[in-house]
């Protein structure tokens, strides 16, 4: 067996191989518009490098991509099972049904802050942010769409309601996964969180209301009478039909309500939709399957009630979209991302310059600010939310305690800086998901994802001016393990 000597990256080192991912994403993306995956594993290979010359061998950081993309995989199967969904949702008329109902209640200069409103209450009382936006944001979309909306403000405003529940719901994975991180009690972490959340959605609905305003004024309204007379020619929704036609998206809510498991609840919607393609709207099972593959596309009607050529443009652009096979570029950039990251991590990077970063943090404000830069670097950096919770979670517990400072206040800059954050950061999961599901880029709505930035904003603020910062008491959680820290240190 060989020993080989492992060493410790010097801080020079350790910043490389972010200042050359920085670097190449910049360079690809911006100036020559080069695929992200290609970019992702330039990044891969050159951190490899250096994990090599510091020592470690190829199997420890295969291990490591390994592990990683194990842990991303269950994620991976929602969003495989969230496009098979679409498709099966699609031809069942489902989507075009909430298209066709959207069309005639909602008006189109409050579309964008109703998008945020109702993904709001869905994601809070589910907790999950990709179930709200891949049922009711996916339908909100395809009717911001025919009313000739503007795409990325609806998109954005779906992701910032979305994230709202993430951040506030106590069934969210990321709610437990930040409070967890800390050792904090939940609702403890969810009531601190309103100090910075409510001022955001407070901004957020004010921005919505505007722009719609501005977007209403505008007359682009499009050919809504057409695409409602199109859908209803398209699709049977007669009653009580087309109260069936809503089965399946309340499968889907009924399951994340009850906790059940979720790739199970999107087949079983999906079995069910497929049931009322057949027997409702007359499409085989070969056609269903084909459009939970590959998408639905318009020659799947046989016998169409309209010419096909003569249908506005904006029918197609609604309903041809989903399958499974339209989710798998977000695999990729999975495969891609977590080659980089477990690299990175076995390089020990992260743990050199936040080791250095930390002798010079003085002040509650100092401490939160570089709490939520890190925490927005490294989520920009490494795209995985579970992963960095725990790494800055790990590393500022204790220095929050030591000050007298309630883990409820880290608990919650960690939601401010990463749930949040993980979105806008097109190479994430969450960003990939967002943009495949919602037909629109990741940099093109996250200007308006405006809930994804106030979170940073007012927790730095109030870090410095003390407003809303939950000081260590006696009879806290945290009082005696405040006394062993100070004693320890005699002061």
């Amino acid at each position: 067996m060989n020993d080989k000597t492992i060493r410790k990256a010097s801080l020079g080192v350790a910043i490389l191989p972010l200042a050359f991912m920085l670097v190449v994403l910049f360079t690809g993306l911006i100036l020559f518009s080069v695929d992200i995956k290609i970019l992702l594993l330039v990044c891969a290979a050159f951190t490899v490098c250096i994990c090599l010359l510091l020592g470690h061998t190829w199997k420890e950081i295969e291990s490591e991509i390994v592990e990683k993309l194990a842990k991303a995989f269950p994620a991976i199967m929602i969003l495989i099972c969230v496009g098979l969904m679409i498709g099966a949702w699609i031809v069942s008329g489902t989507i075009p049904f909430l298209v066709y109902i959207g069309l005639q209640i909602i008006s189109p200069k409050f579309i964008i802050v109703t998008s945020f409103l109702v993904t709001v209450i869905l994601s809070v009382s589910t907790g999950t942010s990709w179930g709200a936006a891949g049922t009711v944001g996916a339908a909100l979309m395809s009717v911001a769409a025919g009313m000739g909306a503007p795409l990325p403000a609806v998109a954005g405003a779906i992701v910032a309601g979305a994230y709202f529940g993430d951040k506030m719901s106590p069934l969210s994975d990321s709610t437990n996964m930040s409070a967890i991180a800390t050792n904090t009690n939940l609702y403890q972490h969810i009531g601190h969180m309103f100090y910075t959340t409510v001022p955001g959605f407070i901004i957020s609905c004010v921005v919505y209301v505007i722009a719609g305003m501005s977007f209403a004024s505008s007359g682009e309204i499009g050919q809504v009478d057409d695409i409602i007379q199109t859908l209803a020619k398209l699709f049977n929704f007669s009653m009580p039909i087309g109260i069936l036609l809503l089965v399946p998206p309340v499968i889907v809510v009924m399951g994340s309500l009850k906790k059940k498991p979720t790739i199970p609840v999107m087949m079983i919607s999906s079995a069910v939709a497929i049931i009322i393609a057949m027997a409702v709207q007359g499409f085989s099972f070969s056609t269903c399957a084909t459009s939970m593959v590959s998408g639905f596309k318009m020659d799947m009607f046989v016998n169409p009630a309209v010419d096909l050529d003569s249908v506005v443009k904006e029918v197609p652009n609604l309903l041809q979209r989903g399958g499974m096979s339209s989710m798998m570029n977000t695999a990729l950039m999975a495969f891609c991302a977590f080659g980089f990251i477990g690299a990175l991590t076995v390089s020990g990077s992260l743990d050199v310059i936040l080791e250095r970063i930390m002798k010079h943090v003085h002040g509650t404000g100092q401490l939160i600010t570089i709490t939520t830069i890190l925490g927005v670097i490294i989520i920009t950096v490494i795209g995985e939310a579970s992963v960095t919770f725990l790494m800055i979670g790990g590393l500022f517990r204790e220095e929050y305690v030591k000050r007298g400072l309630e883990t409820k206040n880290l608990s919650r800059t960690l939601e401010d800086s990463i749930t949040v954050v993980e979105p806008l950061v097109p190479w994430s999961l969450a960003g990939v998901y967002m943009t495949s599901t919602l037909g629109v880029a990741t940099i093109e709505y996250a200007p308006w994802a405006c809930l994804c930035y106030t979170g940073v904003i007012f927790a730095i603020i109030w870090g410095f001016t003390g407003f809303g910062i939950a000081k260590i008491k006696k009879g806290s959680d945290n009082y005696e393990e405040y006394l062993e820290l100070n004693k320890e240190l005699n002061l």
